[in-house]
């Protein structure tokens, strides 16, 4: 079975542009089948402030309103997610940017209003893997936006982290499934204060501990759902990693 490396990144290496150069480069040598999908909150929440639309997030999850939604579209979709496959082309990587509408990639329904009415975000129904694979079978790289689709005309914000999940699990009757979690820091912290106190294999078990002791909060929450989802569904790996490791398999490994 060929191996599939999908890496999700988002944090401050989509907005920094150093980062951003490092992540293309590395990228671009990972071998075989890959695909990259990117957020960009807070570009997203940058852009809003600018237009005077207000952010507003529970649980490291954005609360997303028209206004919000419209910024999302320009920012994932347009912005970050042309740069990105430009910037892929520039180093000989044949990349093609999409959303969940593309090729009716990625179809989801509008997350219901109870208990917390999170506006239009979208929870995964589908993964178009057919005309994904075709994709990959004829070299092209899939650039993916953190933005699905209703079917009935409708764009939708929804969590990268729970994309890049989703297309693992997807394609694990297909590919050996590896997937990467980057962002700005080395891994998963136990103390958030410190950059070193890397937790280097995590359990079910210790992150519900970390999580009940708050050392675990915020965005990195739903980040670790979905990888240990990934994991129970036979992803082959999920690492929690930066930019520099991550195709060196140092980081948090999920376990």
């Amino acid at each position: 079975m060929d191996k599939l490396t999908i890496i999700k990144v988002g944090g401050k290496v989509v907005e920094d542009s150093d980062s951003m150069i490092l992540l293309m480069d590395h990228f671009a040598k990972i071998s075989g089948n890959k695909i990259l999908v990117h957020g960009g909150g807070r570009a997203a929440t940058d852009l809003a402030k600018k237009l005077g639309i207000e952010s507003q997030m529970v649980n490291g999850r954005r609360i997303t309103g028209k206004d919000m939604l419209d910024v999302a579209i320009m920012v994932y979709g347009g912005l970050i997610n042309k740069k990105i496959v430009a910037g892929l082309q520039a180093r000989g990587c044949n990349a093609i940017g999409l959303t969940g509408a593309d090729i009716n990639l990625i179809s989801a329904r509008k997350r219901p209003v109870e208990p917390i009415d999170y506006g239009y975000v979208g929870d995964i129904e589908d993964v178009n893997s057919s005309d994904l694979r075709i994709l990959l079978n004829e070299n092209i790289v899939p650039v993916i936006a953190a933005l699905t689709h209703d079917g009935k005309g409708n764009l939708l914000n929804t969590n990268a982290d729970t994309i890049a999940c989703e297309l693992a699990v997807e394609l694990t009757g297909h590919f050996q499934v590896f997937l990467f979690y980057c962002f700005e820091k080395k891994g998963v912290l136990k103390d958030p204060s410190d950059d070193n106190s890397i937790i280097h294999e995590l359990d079910v078990d210790s992150f519900k501990k970390y999580q009940n002791e708050g050392s675990i909060s915020t965005g990195m929450i739903p980040k670790l759902d979905n990888g240990f989802r990934a994991k129970k569904a036979g992803v082959k790996e999920v690492l929690i990693t930066n930019t520099d490791s991550m195709t060196s398999g140092k980081g948090t490994r999920l376990i």
